[in-house]
Order: structure tokens, then C-alpha cells, then sequence
């Protein structure tokens, strides 16, 4: 089993964008995790690497085409990704030539030998779990109406103890030729489907199909630190292919459900904290509970403002299928009081009394410049 991270949800792009849309979503990511502008954060260097990674497909016209259609299996083994983009490869490539490519998309038509069995089709499940799930890690139980072996022929299509002989109309080639005028058109045999021999007593049980619709029970393990967009793939789980023919794969995409305290960037827990103006003002001591259920102790400097963020290191999410945790991030907001007792107000007043300006430089420089300004405009 491997996780994989959508290359369209990396680049934080629809799978409809266009070329200028990509660019220019990578652009502003590649800039925001650079390595030079994050000196020490192993997490950015990787999120910059795989949106490279990324970019450098979508950006190809015939990669993204592939990849729209096989996903990252396109360029495993030898597929187009592999040794620069080319289409070779050994016993096991994703494309041997390009004839595999255009009969991967157009059937066989191209080729001239007898049709080969085919795998069966990908499926896709969606699972929505928890931030608490995502950081943990789960075990879960998915149940799939698929595709699956039929058992009385194992697969074959053809009834026990029965087999298959050659097919009569294209003599086991898999396809038949017509004269069309000057040209000669060849195309799949309608009898056989292109096999080359036909059954001769198809079973009843799945009517010489070799597999049967039925439910699937499976055990899915949710590593820890999956996002939104990741991509779980269970080889060989997918729909039974036709006449014995391989399995598909089944493709699990992970989708996190909202928390009410925490968001999420990457492996970056982000907060809003409230606090109120006196805490602001004389400084303190907050706790936050973290998803690991230990509690931080986070120190309020006096005078923090609004929008002031404080960082607990190593306090966010795991590092999916790596080592380490990324950080939770506190953003402070002053919260100025609606409900004041008299006394309350006594006290503020008494407050505003023995202000100097002093106090806030901030608010002291503005209204000295908006004085400036003034004066100007009346001269």
C-alpha cells in the first residue's frame, strides 16, 4: 500500500486549469516554501520538492495527459516520468512503445496480434476522517460493491470441466478485415471481442463474463499525518478483470473534516487565541491543549497586540510517512470588553485619566502625523 498526494491538489489547482493558472499557483507556492526563505524547516524543503515535482508534469502537455489518465502510475517503471520523460523501459515499464500508448488509450487498433486480456478497472473510494484521525493515524474498514472472480468457473467464463476453442469468424487473430473501396479497414472481431476463441459453454453464474458483482470488506490502514487530497492505492483491490484477467487497483482518497479549534497548512496547527485587554496589557499565561492530549503552557509577553503570533515547536501534525511533527501556531487577538460593570468603568476611567500617549506609541505617532497632515492642508 503507498500514499501518494494528488499532483492538482499540491499545486492548489482544479484538474480543469490551464497551463497560465498552474504556473502561476506554483509559482506563488514555490516561492512561499523555497528553501532559502525557510532556513532549517524540513517540512517546507519537502513541500517545495513535491510541488516541483508537480509543476514539472502538469506543465508537459503529454505528461499531464498521461497523468490524468493513469495517475502516478504512468510514471512507474519505466512510464514517462522515469529517465527524462521517455518511453522505454524493460520487462514491466509502464508503455514498452508507443504503440502500448495509443492502444492503452484507443484499444488495439493499432496492433496487429490478437487482443490481450485486460485488467480490470480503478475504483475510487472517498473517506472523510477527523483532524484527531489524521493526526493519530486509523485502522479502517471500507465495504465496496465490486467486481470480484466468480468462483464456480475461477474466473475462466466458461462452465467446469468445458473450455474455449478458436473463434471461426477471425480465426483466432482477434480481428477481422473488410475491402472499403480502395482501403482495407481491419477492426476488433464482434464475435470474439477481440480474443481470438470464444467459450463454448459460457457459465451461468456469471455469463462467460468471469466475474461477478458482490460486496468487498476491506481493511484500510489511515497513516498518521494524511491530508486532505493524499491518496491511499490497494493494489489489486480494484474491479476483477474480465476472463481471469488482473485485478484494478483501488484508490482511497482521504478527505479531513473541519476542527472547531484548529486549521490546517501542511503539518502547521493554526489557531485563534482570544485573550482579554488586561491580559494583553500585563502579560500572562494561557494553556492549549494540543492533539496529543498534552497540555502547552504558552507565556503572553505584556503588551502583545492583536495579530502577534506565538509558536510552539513541534506541537502540530506528524510528517506524513516521515519523521518529526511541525508546529502549532497561536494568533493572538485582543478582545476589547462589551460588558462593563460600573465599578469596571470607574476603574477605566481613572485609567484614561493618568494617560500620557506614552503608553501607546502606536496610537501617539498616528494622530501626530494626522495632525501633520492637517496642518498642512490648512496653511
Amino acid at each position: 500500500m503507498s500514499v501518494e498526494t494528488d499532483y492538482y491538489e499540491l499545486l492548489e489547482v482544479e484538474r480543469t486549469a490551464d497551463d497560465a493558472t498552474i504556473k502561476t499557483s506554483y509559482r506563488k507556492l514555490a516561492m512561499k516554501f523555497h528553501p532559502d526563505r525557510n532556513p532549517g524547516d524540513g517540512d517546507a524543503e519537502s513541500r517545495f520538492k513535491a510541488i516541483s515535482e508537480a509543476y514539472e508534469c502538469l506543465k508537459d502537455a503529454q505528461k499531464r495527459a498521461a497523468y490524468d489518465r493513469f495517475g502516478h502510475e504512468a510514471f512507474k517503471n519505466g512510464g514517462m516520468g522515469n529517465g527524462g520523460g521517455g518511453f522505454g523501459g524493460g520487462a514491466g515499464a509502464g508503455f514498452s512503445d508507443i504503440g502500448d500508448i495509443f492502444e492503452s488509450i484507443f484499444g488495439n487498433a493499432f496492433s496487429g496480434g490478437r487482443q490481450d486480456a485486460r485488467c480490470g478497472a480503478d475504483l475510487r473510494y472517498d473517506m472523510e476522517v477527523t483532524l484527531d484521525e489524521a493526526f493519530h493515524g486509523k485502522e479502517a474498514e471500507v465495504q465496496i460493491e465490486v467486481s470480484q472472480t466468480c468462483d464456480p468457473c475461477g474466473g475462466s467464463g466458461a462452465e467446469p470441466n468445458t473450455g474455449t476453442r478458436r473463434c471461426n469468424l477471425c480465426g483466432g487473430h482477434g480481428k477481422v478485415r473488410a475491402q472499403q473501396g480502395f482501403f482495407m479497414v481491419e477492426r476488433t472481431c464482434p464475435t470474439c471481442h477481440g480474443r481470438g476463441e470464444v467459450i463454448e459453454s459460457p457459465c451461468r453464474q456469471c455469463r462467460g463474463e468471469g466475474r461477478v458483482d458482490r460486496p468487498q470488506r476491506l481493511e484500510v490502514n489511515i497513516p498518521p499525518g494524511v491530508d486532505t487530497g493524499t491518496r491511499i492505492r490497494l493494489a489489486g483491490k480494484g474491479e476483477a478483470g474480465p476472463r481471469g484477467a488482473p485485478a484494478g487497483d483501488l484508490y482511497i482518497f482521504v478527505h479531513v473534516r473541519r476542527h472547531p479549534v484548529f486549521e490546517r497548512d501542511g503539518t502547521t496547527l493554526v489557531t485563534r487565541v482570544p485573550i482579554t485587554f488586561t491580559t494583553a496589557a500585563l502579560g500572562g499565561e494561557i494553556e492549549i491543549p494540543g492533539l496529543d492530549g498534552t497540555r502547552h503552557a504558552i507565556a503572553i509577553p505584556a503588551g502583545i497586540q492583536t495579530g502577534k503570533q506565538l509558536r510552539q515547536r513541534g506541537a502540530g501534525m506528524p510528517v506524513l510517512q516521515g519523521r518529526g511533527r511541525g508546529d502549532m501556531v497561536m494568533e493572538i487577538m485582543v478582545e476589547t470588553p462589551t460588558r462593563l460593570s460600573a465599578r469596571q468603568k470607574e476603574l477605566l476611567r481613572e485609567l484614561q485619566e493618568t494617560e500620557t500617549g506614552e503608553e501607546c506609541p502606536e496610537s501617539k505617532g498616528f494622530f501626530e502625523r494626522l495632525k501633520s497632515v492637517w496642518n498642512d492642508l490648512t496653511d
